[in-house]
């Protein structure tokens, strides 16, 4: 694996960065301490900043010193932290109660970093590249907000790259997909009006708890019965919350859950059969029955031919043997689809190991995602940001692909 010397050297710098970055998380559309550190680093390397797309975003520009072609590409990093508790207790977890890094931003973050300040120092390239810092990934929707605020206008490109750190696979490895790689979030709540009456009497009234149950069992129908087989999905009801006591039938009772796909098309059958379902099944014992339908993040979609070009650098520099190339999607979201929308792009997952490299003081829980235990591999740091910098490279030299 041949890693770019510089990052390599920065190793250590940067991995106390992203310590420091870990150590004061920030939630979304609040990331004003690390947008200010991304932007002073950008700065200080030369590179024009532009800040203020979703409030807390910065995007570097990087020009190539060849003659310029025309062609530009965005590379996105997300740096929000998670309104969760830290459970590890070495030198550089969370100093804020109820704030964590918990999904590996800081780490992605501090890899583009390391990117950007490579190509800034060795420009031998003709066209742009533009350095994303994203905010808000977990839940605020901030790749959507930095669209509608104009980053594609104000920084016009051919293609965007988004990477994640993936746990469980090896260090050194790459997952990628043509197509969908992550799917679409949305939740909903049911809400049941029955008539409260004694238990002892249910005659007397209108059970919203029998509504409720029929309807949770009917919703696994749609994924059994009206979903084509072959096109995945979850509908998960995750909450029924009613009743107080022993004795009281209630008046009302709730419902709420998330409904994961892969594809719109399976996503508007699911949405209008679950309000056919909660109405006339409601109806059907008594209650009015209604349902909000959420859409949150869409699915995120890799377009073939940039995920060939991706696939194509991985290759180059990890070998093929370190390349999933079919990776399975997950049913985890991701707010980088709201990019993909608008722009051709691809989205790959980067090894992040078996949880092995946390230090003394590491969490007992496992170095997942989303867990209290995780904390990012810094060792990605040099693999990420060179990458990063092949990929740049290698795109921008392409011909036009469309």
């Amino acid at each position: 694996m041949q890693l770019l010397e510089p990052i390599v050297g920065w190793q250590a710098e940067m991995a106390a960065l992203r310590r420091d970055i870990h150590a004061h998380p920030e939630l979304g559309y609040e990331e004003h301490r690390t947008s200010g550190l991304i932007a002073d680093r950008l700065t200080a390397w030369g590179i024009p900043v532009i800040r203020g797309l979703a409030g807390t975003g910065v995007v570097g520009v990087i020009k190539g010193n060849q003659p310029d072609n025309g062609r530009a590409i965005g590379l996105r990093a997300d740096m929000d932290a998670l309104p969760m508790q830290e459970v590890n207790t070495f030198a550089h977890a969370s100093t804020i109660p109820g704030k964590m890094h918990g999904c590996g931003h800081d780490g992605h973050t501090v890899t583009l970093l390391s990117a950007a300040r490579y190509l800034a120092q060795h420009p031998d390239f003709a066209g742009t590249v533009y350095a994303i810092f994203q905010p808000a990934e977990e839940g605020g929707a901030g790749a959507e907000r930095m669209v509608q605020d104009g980053l594609f206008e104000r920084c016009p490109m051919d293609a965007v790259f988004g990477m994640h750190n993936w746990p469980g696979m090896p260090v050194g490895s790459f997952g990628l997909s043509s197509g969908p790689i992550m799917a679409s979030s949305n939740e909903f709540d049911i809400v049941i009006e029955g008539k409260g009456a004694h238990a002892g009497m249910p005659h007397l009234g209108i059970d919203p708890v029998m509504a409720a149950v029929q309807i949770a069992q009917a919703l696994q129908s749609i994924v059994t019965r009206n979903r084509n087989p072959l096109d995945a999905a979850v509908l998960s009801v995750t909450q029924i919350h009613t009743g107080s006591a022993y004795n009281v039938v209630p008046n009302e009772a709730i419902l709420r859950g998330t409904v994961r796909t892969f594809t719109d098309v399976t996503l508007d059958l699911i949405e209008r059969r679950m309000g056919e379902i909660v109405e006339h099944t409601g109806l059907a014992l008594g209650c009015k029955a209604r349902l909000r339908f959420e859409r949150n993040y869409p699915p995120t979609v890799n377009d073939a031919i940039e995920t060939a070009v991706c696939a194509d650098v991985l290759t180059a520099l990890a070998g093929p043997e370190q390349v999933i190339t079919q990776v399975e999607p997950s049913m985890g979201a991701e707010d980088f689809a709201f990019m993909l929308r608008h722009k051709p792009g691809s989205y790959v997952w980067l090894g992040n190991g078996d949880g092995t490299h946390r230090e003394a003081g590491a969490g007992a829980g496992p170095c997942m995602l989303h867990n209290g235990s995780y904390d990012f591999n810094d060792d990605l740091i040099p693999l990420g940001a060179t990458y990063w910098v092949r990929l740049a490279q290698h795109r921008l030299a392409q011909p036009p692909a469309r």
